[in-house]
């Protein structure tokens, strides 16, 4: 497994990188889905809608790319231990907000299915600030692996 990682190290992540833009597409949008069904009447062909595109959107291609980005994560994470770089601050900060992304993730699926059952209690103003949190994930993200900081 070892050689296999570390011979194929680009190969994994471009497809590490691959399964990360298509789950942060979905940790933007979805949230944004969530602002306009804040305000879409119970009931409504709006709120049915809505509920459709949510549950497509989470089930065919958020969550499947985010089991996607960490199978290869785990086996990058491998191969920067294999390499003596897992001590490295830039790695360290760049798994904490995978990990801040992923429970997002857990509360979109929460959010979704309060929308489902008809039980959402937020507002879209809530749901606007949510939307910020990829964004703010995803500005640390690429600082810490292009630029290195520490």
């Amino acid at each position: 497994m070892t050689d296999f990682i570390i011979e194929n190290y680009l190969w994994l992540k471009a497809f590490h990188l691959i399964a990360v833009f298509a789950w942060m597409a979905g940790l933007f949008y979805l949230p944004r889905l969530f602002v306009y069904h804040a305000d879409a009447v119970l009931g409504s062909e709006f709120d049915e809608k809505l509920k459709i595109m949510e549950r497509r959107l989470l089930n065919a291609i958020m969550t499947p790319a985010m089991v996607v980005a960490w199978v290869f994560a785990v086996m990058l994470v491998y191969y920067h231990i294999e390499a003596g770089s897992f001590k490295q601050g830039w790695l360290h900060l760049k798994i904490m907000m995978a990990v801040i992304l992923t429970i997002m993730h857990k509360m979109c699926i929460y959010y979704r299915r309060k929308f489902a059952n008809g039980t959402n209690e937020k507002s879209h103003r809530y749901y606007r600030f949510f939307n910020e949190i990829p964004t703010l994930c995803l500005i640390v993200i690429v600082i810490s692996v292009v630029v290195k900081p520490f």
